[in-house]
């Protein structure tokens, strides 16, 4: 499941890649979250959930949309204008990064532990080698799609800390998915109208539908039925390790389909991060260390 789900979300960034060829990043934002709320609403009803009447529960759903959904989609969507979808999604693999540091300063119990800030420093350093040159050359629109992308995973950081809010509200993980969607589609819906005007753009073409289709329903709808799934049988640490293949999978998308090409240096960024993701984890440090220890004795 895990496997399948980083297909999914990384698929994202290859349905993005196609539909940002004919439509702008708002309609691409709103046909994301309104095709996957008709979607969860739809297995709401099949499996007989029903939403909370919780005060205060819609407001939440506001802010979460906001900061889950219509913040870093867009972002992400308007990088992809200027940058590879395989780009994007290693900068997406920052979000466990921010996450650290932001649950550090905003929770009591989620504290930044000398393991942590080792990965959280070894993470950076691989955005910064992949940033460098661009850094140096100024602020151009392939460096500021990518600051946008981190800005998107700083987004999702401060959104997986919201989040927890619901399980104290005792809303079903499933409704939260929903609900969330479907603020952000109220909200998403006149700003596409009023910005992009999708009455005067010319007909998408069926690869453009089908990429709107495949992100809706797969990326989104099915993906956060697949997350919260591995959520309840495997743990939160576990599901953290969908962050490592997801870069993966939207990178061969990208070459194989859409014939982008990375610089050797976003693949030495990637393993950086992905060092710095292992050391947050801390599992893989762990039996590396245990091995070693029994070795010596």
């Amino acid at each position: 499941m895990l496997i399948v789900l980083s297909v999914l979300w990384g698929g994202s960034f290859f349905f993005s890649g196609v539909a940002v060829r004919e439509l702008p990043s708002l309609t691409i934002v709103l046909a994301r979250v309104g095709i996957a709320a008709l979607v969860l609403w739809a297995v709401l009803a099949v499996l007989h959930i029903r939403m909370p009447r919780v005060r205060g529960l819609w407001i939440a759903f506001l802010g979460m949309g906001l900061l889950n959904n219509v913040v870093p989609f867009a972002l992400f969507v308007w990088g992809q204008h200027h940058i590879a979808s395989g780009l994007a999604a290693i900068l997406n693999a920052t979000t466990p990064l921010f996450t650290v540091v932001v649950a550090h300063l905003l929770t009591p119990d989620e504290r930044l532990t000398p393991g942590k800030a080792a990965g959280v420093v070894v993470g950076l350093i691989g955005v910064a080698v992949m940033l460098g040159a661009d850094l140096l050359a100024g602020l151009g629109v392939g460096l500021a799609a990518q600051v946008a992308c981190l800005a998107a995973a700083l987004s999702y950081a401060f959104a997986g800390v919201l989040g927890r809010r619901f399980r104290r509200m005792g809303v079903p993980p499933l409704a939260t998915a929903t609900g969330q969607v479907t603020a952000s589609t109220l909200v998403t819906l006149p700003l596409a109208l009023a910005m992009d005007q999708p009455w005067m753009l010319s007909p998408p073409s069926t690869h453009a539908w089908a990429a709107l289709l495949g992100i809706g329903v797969l990326s989104t709808a099915l993906a956060y039925v697949l997350y919260f799934r591995i959520l309840a049988a495997a743990g939160a640490t576990n599901l953290l390790l969908v962050t490592f293949v997801i870069p993966v999978s939207a990178i061969l998308l990208g070459s194989l389909v859409l014939g982008e090409r990375l610089e050797p240096k976003h693949f030495v960024g990637m393993a950086l991060i992905g060092l710095g993701l292992a050391l947050i984890d801390g599992r893989l440090p762990g039996m590396l260390w245990s091995r070693a220890a029994s070795r010596t004795s």
